[in-house]
């Protein structure tokens, strides 16, 4: 199976789940699968100071900045299937 089609069936099957993962591994999914579909942070950071969420999000991407999309998709498959178990 090719990365591509991995990746869309690691999509589905964090919506699965059996338990629900920590933030922390939210932040981790959220923004690999941000950065293997659309690469580096192309949006400005929220500029509502409580905004929590979508500050976390947006720093969660941030840090990803530079990685290649291939290289996002093959850890979100990784990591999706760890918490598969």
């Amino acid at each position: 199976m090719e990365l591509n089609q991995q990746f869309e069936k690691a999509i589905a099957d964090s919506k699965n789940l059996a338990a629900k993962p920590d933030n922390e591994t939210l932040l981790q999914l959220y923004s690999l699968y941000k950065q293997g579909t659309e690469g580096d942070v192309n949006t400005e950071a929220p500029t509502n100071p409580f905004d929590f969420v979508g500050k976390a999000k947006y720093q969660a991407w941030e840090t990803l900045k530079g990685k290649a999309k291939e290289a996002a998709m093959g850890e979100y498959v990784a990591l999706v299937e760890k918490l598969k178990g």
